[in-house]
């Protein structure tokens, strides 16, 4: 069975785990005791006991405000998420997951095993149990591949306990309780697709973890973080597509928005990195493109930090997210105008056999053309050249500068040392190419060089989760094929009929398997006497259980009897009673179009005894996933797959 970390071996990220889980149960409590505090002050009307209420209301709001900083400061140890490499790399914005409570299933899931499908709820008590371990381990995933397929796995769980559990019209009465991953803040819901949800959004932190700790110092690492961050952003985005009404913030549309341009923008800083590896160093068009990258980089973070702060989100976003983001901005920008003034500066003259393809790319890579002389004329004359790399520098160094004061506006990251030696070497590094291309004779005024026109070479992609890459086998399985024994279906008590052979056979045609069903019963037959009905699935015979049965080996049981006869278990869906002997056609039609409603009625619209629509997520993937089951038309005339016995 598959297995958690250990949530109490004390690595750095579970330490942080742990704080996390304690700061969420104190914030639980807190609200708690506002819930109470706010309950009494509105309900006295004692002059007294309001005032003594306001005072203890006062406290538990400012507890909550240490609570929630606290939280925040955790949420911001980015560096405890980044690899332990020698090198350098920016550090990147991993998420912790949500937690969770641990849920008791055992009563409620052996009740409805009773109620509905007739079993002994006990006989199921195992797997319930292997249900509850693959969720108690999934609490706590490694960090790798191993974590991220044990919550798929349980994810894909969740669809079956979904099908067998959890009808349309009424709720198994069970509270699922996550805290929100960036407030801390709990939330509980009766509908699973809450679960479904929190989940999927943990598939999504994972994959944000696991790309924060590359060592981004080598091709293959950068790769991973690349791969990394695009599952990430798909695993957000899917939820935002498919979820609606989240009664948590970091579930929200404009949270997962901003979740998935974060991931973007850490997957085109990586393309960024990647670049700077392949680029070669005196190629003026390799620069070129270099500078080009940094400028898209600084582009899609802009649009992070304009998401960040709108009066919806920056509330609850970190302070340090929204900072860092802003830094990083600024810092791309102050790079795209750096490479822009290397690729005028230390690169050769252009040739006149190089000349026509320089000139196509620098057309394209302002955002305006820069004053002074023809393209031409720029690109062959090292002075002009200079003076434009001079104001290129200029720009980059002020920006540098822009990124460091921002940069020291936030506490939390001034704890950082990584962040601030990437911001203040490459400062220096544009500061002393400054000064190496300044000559002291320079009367000219250094002019305002224009921005640089943002291009990737490598387009991020938004990779939606692959849930079919983790096979599971459905626990329940005992149960009978989801296409009868589901929730969301009825059926009458299972009747048991003894069946003798006449001359001319039982007197029924059979079709399909698992669970063979009774298409036709011949008027006046053996079948027919013994109370047998069109549309009736058989699901034991002598009492062997045939539910899973395929066709021929019920057909085999049913031929291997003797005089005696045969005891047939059978069972009728509600809403499916077979129609009249002699009015075939008109009711089969009436009957099948009712079923096909029934199997549509999967995409779970129904309330589950909440008290409004708008409080309930909606699962609306779910039909077009759910199986397609066989019995949606079980009463087509005899085809080839029928046989009459």
């Amino acid at each position: 069975s598959q297995q958690g970390c250990d949530p109490f071996a004390q690595t750095q990220r579970s330490k942080l785990q742990h704080r996390r889980a304690r700061i969420n149960q104190q914030i639980n409590k807190e609200m708690r005791m506002r819930a109470g505090a706010e309950n009494l002050f509105r309900a006295t009307s004692n002059h007294k006991v309001k005032e003594t209420v306001a005072l203890e209301l006062s406290y538990v709001n400012s507890n909550l405000q240490l609570l929630k900083e606290e939280l925040e400061e955790l949420n911001s140890s980015v560096d405890v998420y980044q690899n332990d490499s020698e090198s350098i790399n920016v550090p990147m914005i991993p998420l912790g997951l949500k937690e969770t409570k641990e849920l008791d299933l055992l009563v409620p899931l052996k009740d409805f095993i009773s109620e509905h499908y007739g079993e002994e709820g006990v006989l199921f008590e195992k797997e319930i149990k292997e249900f509850m371990e693959l969720r108690q381990a999934m609490r706590t995933p490694s960090r790798n591949e191993a974590g991220l397929e044990l919550l798929m796995e349980y994810y894909n769980q969740l669809y079956f306990l979904d099908s067998r559990f959890f009808p349309p019209t009424k709720s198994l009465g069970v509270f699922f309780h996550w805290y929100d991953s960036l407030t801390g803040v709990p939330s509980h819901q009766r509908a699973l697709a809450f679960e479904k949800g929190s989940v999927l959004f943990n598939i999504g932190a994972l994959h944000t973890q696991i790309g924060a700790r590359q060592d981004r110092a080598s091709l293959p690492g950068l790769n991973q973080a690349i791969d990394a961050f695009q599952k990430a952003a798909g695993a957000f985005n899917y939820l935002k597509e498919n979820f609606s009404n989240a009664p948590s913030l970091d579930m929200s549309t404009a949270s997962l928005n901003m979740l998935v341009r974060l991931m973007i923008a850490q997957v085109q800083e990586c393309v960024f990195e990647k670049m700077s590896f392949l680029c070669a160093q005196h190629d003026f068009l390799a620069q070129l493109q270099l500078a080009q990258e940094a400028a898209r980089v600084e582009d899609v973070y802009s649009l992070v930090h304009q998401t960040m702060t709108q009066a919806h989100v920056k509330d609850y976003v970190p302070f340090s997210w929204t900072t860092m983001v802003h830094v990083k901005s600024e810092h791309f920008k102050a790079l795209s105008h750096y490479f822009a003034a290397i690729a005028l500066c230390d690169c050769p003259v252009a040739s006149d056999a190089e000349l026509p393809e320089q000139e196509k790319a620098f057309i394209q890579f302002h955002v305006t053309m820069p004053e002074g002389p023809s393209l031409r004329v720029l690109l062959q004359d090292p002075e002009e050249r200079r003076k434009l790399g001079k104001a290129h520098l200029k720009k980059a160094i002020m920006k540098h500068e822009e990124a460091m004061r921002i940069h020291g506006l936030c506490k939390i990251l001034r704890k950082m040392d990584i962040l601030q030696e990437v911001l203040s070497f490459a400062h220096k590094r544009s500061l002393s190419k400054y000064s190496e291309i300044d000559h002291e004779e320079d009367f000219f005024e250094t002019g305002d060089a224009p921005d640089i026109h943002p291009k990737t070479h490598q387009k991020p992609e938004i990779k939606p989760p692959n849930f079919s890459q983790v096979k599971v086998t459905d626990l329940f399985h005992r149960l009978g094929p989801l296409s009868v024994f589901s929730a969301k279906n009825k059926w009458y008590p299972v009747r048991r009929v003894h069946l003798m052979r006449g001359e001319n056979g039982f007197g029924f045609t059979l079709r399909g398997d698992s669970p063979v069903l009774i298409a036709g019963v011949i008027p006046g037959g053996c079948a027919a006497e013994a109370g047998l009905k069109e549309g009736d699935y058989i699901i034991s015979v002598n009492g062997k259980d045939c539910k899973w049965s395929k066709h021929a080996e019920v057909v085999q049981l049913l031929k291997s009897t003797g005089e005696e006869g045969v005891e047939i278990g059978v069972i009728t869906l509600q809403g499916s009673e077979g129609p009249k002997a002699g009015d075939k056609k008109s009711v089969v039609m009436s009957s099948g179009s009712g079923l096909l409603k029934s199997n549509k009625e999967n995409s779970r619209k129904s309330l589950m005894n909440s008290k409004s629509a708008s409080t309930l997520l909606v699962w609306s993937k779910k039909s077009k996933r759910s199986k397609k089951s066989t019995y949606g038309v079980p009463f087509t005339a005899v085809g080839d797959n029928e046989a009459m016995y």
